[in-house]
């Protein structure tokens, strides 16, 4: 796997410019109910990127509305977008503060956009690769067996355009969707989810080490060996495979702290 560094999703992105007219103009974020949603995209980030650690009072809803040039309702309703996230909680008299770290619902893909914006890019580099460490070997394992030829098909696709691939976005997203594609192929329930849920974190990672990888045709050879395996039904083979590839990446993400 591999990639660069982390750009800020589009979401973000989007929400931060509504907001900084919203500030400059006088006017309102944008219109109609995605305002809330713009609302909630700025401070969650702010929380997850450390602007508010945990125990942190935040400003009431005058405050904010004045900040942003919103309505009042429209910051309520982004504060119990947050507090759905388990990122705040609320009580009458005493306002909303943020929750800690701990409780934080980083399964969630707001949430888990922003902790891929953080500064501390490294802890969510490792946070990943602990993740795929745990989870990989075995999946792959599991659809060495299970999957069917439509998967494979999938899966031997994916592989095949990250060779041919001409851009990092081309192949860092041909890289996200053959992993994912190996989670749905290992026939186990609870992956299928999982895995939609952490695409953004996967894509984040690959494109950060696909940027600092000097070869990338030795990381194709290590994905087409994960995907000869499946092809040939050979568990213990993909399992091995993909253990040689989560050692590249390692190797990736510890190269660049030095």
């Amino acid at each position: 796997m591999r990639g660069g560094k982390a750009k800020r999703s589009s979401t973000a992105a989007g929400s931060q410019g509504s907001l900084d007219r919203g500030k400059s103009t006088g006017n309102a974020l944008i219109g109609g109910s995605s305002v809330h949603a713009s609302l909630a995209n700025e401070i969650g980030l702010r929380i997850v990127r450390g602007d508010y650690p945990p125990g942190t009072i935040l400003p009431n809803e005058a405050k904010w509305s004045e900040t942003f040039n919103v309505s009042r309702s429209a910051v309520r309703e982004a504060i119990k977008m947050l507090m759905a996230k388990s990122l705040l909680a609320s009580r009458p008299k005493i306002g909303s503060w943020v929750e800690p770290r701990e409780r934080w619902n980083l399964l969630d893909r707001d949430v888990l956009g922003w902790y891929a914006m953080a500064p501390d890019r490294e802890a969510f580099l490792r946070t990943v690769q602990e993740f795929r460490h745990i989870i990989e070997p075995e999946a792959t394992a599991l659809a060495a067996v299970r999957r069917t030829d439509e998967q494979m098909e999938e899966i031997s696709a994916a592989c095949r355009e990250m060779g041919e691939a001409t851009s990092l976005s081309s192949r860092t997203q041909a890289d996200t969707r053959f992993h994912l594609a190996i989670l749905r192929a290992s026939g186990n329930d609870l992956l299928v989810p999982l895995g939609v849920l952490i695409e953004s974190a996967l894509n984040n990672l690959f494109v950060f080490v696909t940027r600092e990888l000097n070869d990338v045709q030795s990381a194709q050879i290590l994905h087409e060996a994960i995907e000869k395996a499946i092809r040939l039904r050979r568990p213990d083979a993909a399992r091995r495979a993909v253990r040689k590839l989560l050692a590249n990446t390692d190797e990736v993400i510890i190269g660049n702290r030095r």
